[in-house]
Order: structure tokens, then sequence, then C-alpha cells
């Protein structure tokens, strides 16, 4: 049995406000030290596919409107028209991984490169449109099954969330909820069923990615939101693949759903959900993406304050040493590597993630994270 699942195939101006006024300082020390209580936190579902403001609120909730993700999908490498503009194009084929390329209305070709996500059997790649409404997509030599979809995740149809009123934290470090974000909680369902059931395991390692998405994103909510419909339909994981994501201003965002427990990527016993970022060793595993693309560009101060912060309160829950080397072992089936407690999606599996300048970093976030 694999840990990893089968694999087929404009912001209102209130939020940005909103959204604003939740970059600023994640924490304070005491809530970090070790032995402190988990810090209780709000979950709040989506209106039912309501594109107005509910009638009744629940307690500790206000509504918020988001845009409904729409989305387009094409078959083979023939030219594609949406009927929206869109804000990323997704891509998967079977055959060979390098080698895909995409052109943008009719502008020059680009290599799609490999991005995070990685397949069995074949190639993907998450692209940004740039607002595109035709796209043409190649693929490496011999590729069979190729499929794209053009993703909007800021101009569709208002969807109404009920969102905590106030900040969501986890031992003290502040983030933003599910519902706060946008998740559409019926992505994460097929044929009526849940598509990626839920299960724990303890804690054992923590990965960093990045989401090789492009920096200086205006609107990284919205990015967060085509990611999981990538990942979650395109890829049909059956949900985001992270458990944490972190934006260039130090913004975190809850990821892969945990259940109703009142804390994030946990279940009451203190395991860790399975989610989808490094596929084989998923299990007790738990996955960071910085959002942005890493290969050059280092990520900002910001975003790596949150993120030893995140780290490291994470670190001394579960009683981990952020310096240390370990052997992973599946819990599923047993296979078992040599890694580093904290360590990059690279060291797992083959792949540039989380970008060269964040890889040469994860020394001074094990550093840090360790005092």
């Amino acid at each position: 049995m694999s840990d990893t699942p089968t694999s087929p195939s404009p912001t209102p101006s209130h939020r940005r406000r909103r959204s604003l006024s939740r970059r600023g300082a994640i924490g304070a020390a005491g809530a970090v030290a070790a032995g402190a209580a988990l810090t209780p936190v709000v979950f709040a579902a989506t209106d039912s596919g309501s594109d107005s403001t509910p009638d009744t609120t629940p307690s500790g909730t206000e509504p918020e409107t988001f845009p409904a993700t729409r989305t387009e999908t094409a078959t083979g490498t023939t030219p594609a028209t949406t009927a929206f503009a869109a804000s990323y194009v997704g891509l998967r084929w079977t055959g060979e991984q390098d080698g895909a390329g995409i052109r943008l209305a009719d502008g020059p070709w680009q290599p799609a490169g490999t991005g995070c996500a990685t397949v069995d059997g074949g190639g993907t790649a998450l692209i940004a449109a740039d607002e595109a409404t035709t796209y043409e997509v190649r693929t490496p030599a011999g590729a069979t099954d190729v499929r794209s979809v053009a993703i909007d995740c800021t101009r569709g149809p208002g969807r109404t969330f009920h969102v905590p009123s106030e900040p969501t934290r986890v031992r003290g470090v502040r983030y933003l909820s599910r519902p706060a974000w946008g998740a559409d909680e019926s992505k994460r369902y097929k044929d009526g069923k849940v598509n990626s059931p839920e299960v724990y395991y303890p804690l054992q390692s923590i990965t960093v990615h990045h989401t090789d998405t492009p920096n200086a994103d205006p609107d990284p909510a919205a990015t967060v939101r085509g990611i999981y419909e990538y990942h979650a339909v395109t890829l049909d994981w059956g949900d985001i693949g992270y458990h944490f994501l972190i934006d260039e201003a130090g913004v975190v965002y809850e990821g892969r759903y945990s259940g109703d427990d009142l804390v994030p990527a946990f279940n009451p016993d203190g395991n860790l959900v399975t989610a989808f970022h490094t596929a084989g060793f998923n299990s007790g595993n738990l996955g960071i993406a910085l959002i942005g693309n890493l290969v050059s560009q280092p990520p900002t101060d910001a975003a790596k304050s949150s993120l030893i912060r995140l780290i490291k309160v994470i670190a001394r829950f579960k009683g981990l040493d952020p310096q240390a080397k370990i052997t992973y072992t599946n819990p599923v089936n047993g296979v078992k590597k040599d890694n580093e407690t904290i360590s990059g999606h690279r060291d797992w599996l083959q792949t540039d993630c989380p970008g060269q300048t964040m890889y040469d970093l994860l020394g001074e976030v094990r550093r840090s994270a360790a005092y």
C-alpha cells in the first residue's frame, strides 16, 4: 500500500484589506515555550454553494466572499481557448518528465518546468497564465494522455464563507484557516465521498518546498486556491498537498484538511494527517511550502522568519531535534530513508524543489529553529 494518492486526471477590496491587516508579527515568544498548550482555534465551514451572504452566521465567525474557482479542461496539444482569463494552467501527461512547454496567447514558447508536484509515470506542471484566454502546450516526445486545465481563481462568481472573526493561532503562531483563504471544501469530495480520507501517523520529519509560482505575488490567497484546485482536482489528490504555506509577507496558510479538532495538521492524539507533498514519503512527514520561485531569488526575510517560527513550535510540540539526522520509516510500507529532521523536497526525490537559494538556507533554518 502506498502513502501517495493515485493520480488520474478580482479579489474584493475588503478582502485585500483584511489580508493585509493579518500580516503583522506572528506569535509571541512566550507562546512557543516547550510544553505550552496548543492554542484553541476556530474552524468554520463554507456556505453550501450560495453566492449570497447567508441569513445566519455561526458564532465567532463573519461572512466573507471569495471568487469561486473556475476551470476549463482540454486534452492533447491542440490550441485551447477559454471563456475567462486564466490565472494558471495545470498540465500533466504520461511519459518523460522533462521537455514540456507552453505558449500563452501569441507569446513565445516557454518551458513548463516540473514545479514541485510529482506524479508516477509522467510529468506535471502548474504555470502562471498571465490572464491569457488562449494557450498551447507541447509535451516530451512520445508523451500520451496529455491533459490541461485553465484555472481562474480571481474573477469567478462570489462564494460566501464563514471566516473566524478573531485571528487563528497554533501555539502562538498566527495563520489563516482554510475558510479564511477561501477553501471550497466540496473539492475534497468525488462521487459524493471524501476523495482522500484522512489518515494519521506520528510526526517524524518536516520537509520544505517552494510552490514554483511567480514571485512578488499580488494575491497569494488566490494562488493558494489555484494550487488547491490543481492538487485536489487536476492531480486527483483530494486536497492541497502541503500542511502549511507561507507567502512573501510571512503570512501562514493552513493547508491539508486535518479534521474538526481545532488544531491544523494534527488530530487530537497529536498525530499528523498524511498530505501529498513528497510521494512515497508522505506519512509522518509535514510539508511547508513557501509561495514563489526560490531557484535564484531567496525567500523574503518575513517568509524565512515565519518558516523558522513555524518549524520551531512544531518541533517543540512533538519533541523533534531540528538539527538531528534521522532514519525515516514509512509507517505504511516500512520503506526507510536516512535524512535530516528538517529537509528539502530534493532530499527525498529527484526535483530542484525547494529551489537552490532556499535549499542553501536550510542549515540556517535548522540552527535557528533549534534555539
